[in-house]
């Protein structure tokens, strides 16, 4: 499919920003897809979501497809795509229960378990609950169900430091995920269609790979291709594959996985709106598969037409 042609004669909104925690990487994002398809011929138009307007921008501006740049809450848990569903407008990305399944960390546990695709072990935690039930096997890492970018997350190392991490947590929602901790490396894989990209090694420069880490030039170094064991890497990739299979997403996804010390693979979550920002790993590992940005974004829209 030429995309460039098909939207010749159509108007492309970029969504973004919105009012979650992850707003200002969704801002980087939006600008970075929208430099990339201006530079391609496209008809592009952005538009910073908000709870009353943005849904009658989409039609004054006769927008025909919608390029979610919307990361967090409202962007990745499936209600956008549910609104752009209703107005009958095509999309980029994963469906509806794809993206809600993936925001959801509780519920990728149960799909992750029910594909045997191995994770760490968990608990789960609600605002009122008794935490003198709680048996943990320390470290651990403490962190909101329905966040990403690790946003609100705590590595916590013992039972004294469990109720500031909680607090921390249930300040993005009534239930956190208290989940084994995994000494090792940290591992990302993107999946692009029928494309598994390259592992990236992820070395943080603090505990581990935090918001900071993640988006703060400087914060993490990558190590591209990363430095496992072929047999190893091939499994992370084929576990990529098999989770993006499992929750039937669409276009793009990024798996991120640790690799502990016999070199056991465990998949810590999926996203269905990888980062596009300058620091992100999706774009990086594109790159090193031979796929410039620019084509990355027009690959993405080429499959959610395909897809969908």
């Amino acid at each position: 499919m030429d995309t460039k042609k098909f939207f010749q004669d159509k108007r492309i909104g970029i969504i973004m920003g919105g009012w979650s925690q992850e707003r200002e990487v969704s801002l980087e994002t939006g600008k970075a897809v929208k430099k990339a398809l201006v530079e391609e011929g496209l008809n592009v138009l952005t538009i910073d979501v908000d709870k009353k307007e943005f849904m009658a921008k989409l039609e004054e501006e006769k927008i025909d497809y919608v390029f979610i740049a919307l990361h967090g809450t409202f962007g990745e848990d499936g209600t956008i795509q549910a609104i752009l569903e209703l107005m009958e407008l095509p999309y980029s990305g994963s469906g509806v229960l794809s993206s809600a399944l993936a925001m959801n960390k509780v519920f990728s546990k149960c799909f992750f378990s029910f594909n045997n695709i191995p994770s760490p072990g968990y608990k789960v935690v609600k605002k009122g609950d008794f935490l003198q039930e709680l048996f943990l096997e320390f470290p651990v890492i403490v962190k909101p169900s329905m966040e990403g970018s690790a946003v609100g997350i705590t590595k916590v190392l013992d039972m004294k430091s469990i109720y500031p991490a909680l607090n921390k947590a249930f300040q993005y929602g009534s239930e956190v995920i208290i989940e084994k901790y995994i000494q090792g490396k940290e591992i990302s894989v993107g999946v692009l269609g029928e494309t598994v990209l390259p592992v990236i090694e992820i070395i943080p420069k603090g505990d581990f790979y935090d918001y900071e880490a993640k988006y703060i030039p400087g914060m993490s170094t990558h190590i591209l291709p990363a430095a496992l064991d072929e047999t190893v890497y091939k499994q992370a990739q084929q576990y990529a594959k098999k989770a993006y299979s499992a929750f039937n997403c669409q276009g793009a996804a990024r798996v991120d996985m640790m690799v502990n010390k016999e070199n056991e693979i465990y998949v810590l979550e999926i996203n269905t709106i990888p980062g596009m920002t300058p620091t992100s790993l999706f774009p990086e590992a594109a790159q090193a598969a031979g796929i410039s940005f620019n084509q990355l974004i027009l690959k993405i829209i080429e499959l959610s037409l395909k897809e969908k």
